[in-house]
């Protein structure tokens, strides 16, 4: 088994990220540190895409592309990179091999090999605004989790007590993650597929999206008087991109009412008035 990382300043990871998605549209492992971001794609030898091209692509913000044999013992060896995360003291993000945490609200997710289990600062960070929604208003209300991935913001919300979350992505993989992780986790979401590039479903009046910044934009295009949420959380966004992203919004009628930033990355918590 050979593990192929492309390791990037994080100003740099959207661009690295696109090209990746092209070549590896099944998904990679990510991880960040103090100022790098990586991505590795897990393969045989001669299966892993070639990525000579990238370091072209990805311009002077590149740090580098290297390939690694991986020992035999692997599918044991990788959940050393999956670890459990208390959120905010409430929620307990783990992986389905980790236990339950007592008095933490529990939500397991198993990674398998192109997702991981919520733990990257992005998915906190929309975790920590939808708990400053009031309990009250979770009851009855109705949530909306673009971009969902392998579900862990949709199964989050049901478990904060919303009563219908529905839950769209483009990758059918994503989909399929996302609805196995709800059975295990025996919560219901109403999964459809979407290409936010072509149009935006019908919103809900609260909407999360763990995107990247230039998906956030193309998203808050796409809002109008007629399909416009009261509160839009979102993250997926580097530190350096919350303004510009929060005007785009503001653009669409929806204004920052709060901001919360962990290491390279941060989130936004946006109010807007339907008709």
């Amino acid at each position: 088994m050979i593990r192929l990382a492309v390791r990037c300043d994080p100003e740099r990871a959207e661009e690295v990220l696109a090209e990746l998605t092209v070549l590896a549209p099944g998904g990679f492992e990510e991880r960040s540190g103090e100022g790098w971001v990586e991505y590795a794609i897990y393969g045989a030898s001669g299966e892993v895409p070639d990525v000579g091209e990238l370091e072209a692509a990805a311009g002077d913000g590149f740090v580098s592309v290297s390939s690694s044999e991986v020992a035999d013992d692997w599918a044991d060896r990788w959940r050393e990179y999956h670890r459990p995360v208390l959120v905010a003291d409430r929620v307990w993000l783990r992986p389905p091999w980790e236990e339950p945490r007592e008095g933490a609200l529990d939500v397991a997710i198993d990674p398998g090999q192109a997702f991981g289990t919520g733990a990257h600062p992005t998915t906190r960070v929309c975790i920590e605004l939808m708990l400053e929604v009031p309990e009250e208003d979770r009851g009855g209300g109705e949530l909306l989790d673009l971009g969902t991935g392998s579900g862990v913001l949709a199964i989050a919300a049901r478990r904060l007590g919303w009563d219908r979350v529905r839950a769209c992505d483009n990758d059918p993989a994503s989909l399929a993650a996302a609805a196995e992780n709800a059975a295990a986790n025996g919560v219901e979401i109403d999964l459809s597929r979407c290409d936010l590039r072509s149009g935006l479903p019908p919103l809900a009046p609260l909407v999360v999206a763990n995107l990247t910044a230039p998906l956030l934009r193309i998203v808050a295009a796409g809002i109008d008087e007629e399909n416009r949420p009261r509160a839009f959380i979102c993250s997926g966004l580097l530190a350096t991109e919350a303004d510009e992203v929060a005007v785009a919004f503001a653009a669409a009628g929806l204004t920052e009412e709060g901001r919360l930033v962990i290491g390279d990355w941060a989130g936004l918590l946006l109010r807007g008035q339907t008709p």
